[in-house]
């Protein structure tokens, strides 16, 4: 998944980033707020992560900007502000949920996932699709009862063609997912990933649409 990490304390920020990259999302990252509204306002996110004590404004005055322009994108409030009245404040804001720092990573990241699935109209956790059995939450998927072992790219590659599944994933829209993982990739990352996924789940799982791009019907 791609998400959007906004938070302006550096140490904290690339831990996260690490965290969450390592477990297969993309993820931006925005130190102000003015960095985190452009990046909402050209870039589709399955969730934001969003601090309310940034540098040149509030985080709650870059929610409420986003859900005035009927931005729908789960917004995940991460926060050391733990008063009472600042939880009423933010889900008020129409935030989609709020934690408290420190906070535990496996935690962020499960509640991450929930939201964003929400998000996505997918509720379900595990799901069926040709011939394999896959859990999302867990980033984990079985053919014939047997664990096929993905890499974080291998499965961020399969998560982003999951979540759009029945359509067509353009290449540049996988390139970007690739991005994610602070190296540069070579211009045939994409036919890499895809042919490494090919091998480990079958030829017939994953269509190329020339000219288009690559779907999971």
């Amino acid at each position: 998944m791609r998400l959007l990490l906004v938070e302006d304390t550096a140490d904290l920020a690339q831990t996260v980033l690490r965290f969450l990259r390592a477990e297969g999302h993309t993820v931006d990252h925005a130190p102000d707020a003015t960095t985190a509204e452009e990046a909402m306002a050209t870039t589709a996110y399955a969730c934001v992560i969003l601090d309310l004590g940034l540098p040149d404004r509030s985080g709650l005055e870059v929610l409420r900007a986003r859900r005035w322009a009927a931005d729908r994108t789960p917004v995940l409030i991460a926060t050391a502000r733990d008063q009472i009245s600042d939880r009423i404040a933010g889900l008020d804001a129409r935030a989609d949920d709020y934690v408290v720092k420190p906070f535990d990573l496996r935690e962020l990241s499960a509640r991450i996932r929930a939201h964003a699935r929400r998000g996505q109209g997918l509720p379900e956790t595990r799901l069926a699709l040709a011939g394999l059995e896959v859990d999302r939450a867990a980033a984990r998927l079985w053919q014939a009862g047997q664990e096929i072992r993905l890499t974080a790219r291998e499965w961020a590659v399969f998560d982003a063609l999951l979540g759009a599944r029945g359509r067509v994933v353009p290449k540049a829209r996988l390139e970007e997912v690739l991005s994610g993982f602070d190296a540069l990739i070579e211009g045939n990352a994409v036919e890499v990933y895809v042919s490494r996924l090919r091998s480990k789940l079958g030829h017939g799982v994953i269509e190329t649409r020339r000219g288009l791009g690559y779907v999971l019907p």
